[in-house]
């Protein structure tokens, strides 16, 4: 199957402003892409790509003065099949994890390990372990957080979202996030497209996407808080501690951001994009 992705964002800048977006489809889909979404800026300005610590990649420029717009239309073939399955019974100890992903155990930003250690442990610490545990923790937050895109709040930590019961898809992220550290599972955040591929159309305009991943049995599976099921077509662009990691725009001056559309959807193999 294949998919088109893409987005068209638009900013208001009063003055000349640097920018950092990530908005570049991740290097792992990479052989996936027939037509790769590369960006359009107008108006045209010199624009420079780099990986960052993650191996997500940003692409940096110094907008004008007035209305800057930036745009991509991307196709990528996909397998169809829904997210990969761990069927690890147990987790690994700590002491055997490889030093690269115990970054993904610490706090940060939105995942305050050190205030949600007790409510993890209490929790979850008597039930099973490995996938049964991460599972527990995804139900959990399904249900205990309602989704409001009108509750969005761009500061909310974890913690937080535990006690407002509240938030978008970024937020389930990070409380499961937060708990899966707690109880040692090493869990990264992951941002991208997740088209309505195989489930129902929402009524709600697209927007990108937050999930998460963790280690298990020495290698790394989705999983989805909020919508609490294996979806097909998931499209990654960035992967970091949390969402501080992967915004979509890093804007070095005020600015506001006027337009804003990002679309993905399975399309028959013959499909081009516009």
């Amino acid at each position: 199957m294949r998919i088109r992705v893409g987005y068209d964002l638009a900013f208001d800048c009063p003055e000349v402003t640097p920018m950092v977006l990530m908005l570049t489809t991740h290097y792992t889909r990479a052989t996936d892409l027939v037509v790769p979404d590369q960006m359009v800026v107008e108006p045209s300005v010199p624009v420079a790509t780099y990986r960052d610590g993650f191996g997500n990649w940003c692409t940096r420029l110094v907008a004008p003065a007035g209305r800057i717009r930036v745009s991509a239309r991307g196709l990528l073939s996909d397998s169809g099949a829904p997210d990969r399955q761990s069927t690890a019974s147990c987790q690994m100890a700590v002491a055997d994890l490889p030093p690269e992903v115990l970054v993904f155990l610490l706090g940060s930003r939105y995942c305050e390990t050190d205030r949600l250690a007790d409510a993890a442990w209490n929790r979850f610490g008597n039930g099973p372990t490995g996938v049964e545990r991460v599972r527990a923790i995804c139900d959990f937050v399904h249900q205990h957080i309602r989704f409001s895109y009108q509750d969005a709040r761009a500061t909310r930590t974890a913690q937080e979202v535990l006690s407002e019961r509240r938030g978008v898809c970024r937020d389930f992220a990070h409380l499961a996030i937060a708990f899966c550290r707690c109880l040692n599972i090493p869990a990264r955040y992951c941002t991208g497209y997740l088209g309505d591929i195989g489930v129902p159309a929402a009524p709600d305009p697209m927007d990108f996407a937050a999930w998460f991943e963790a280690y298990l049995d020495g290698d790394w599976y989705t999983f989805d808080a909020r919508n609490n099921q294996p979806r097909i077509g998931r499209v990654l662009i960035a992967r970091g501690r949390d969402a501080t990691d992967v915004p979509i725009s890093n804007v070095f001056g005020f600015h506001t951001l006027t337009e804003f559309s990002v679309y993905a959807e399975a399309v028959d193999e013959f499909t081009t994009v516009a």
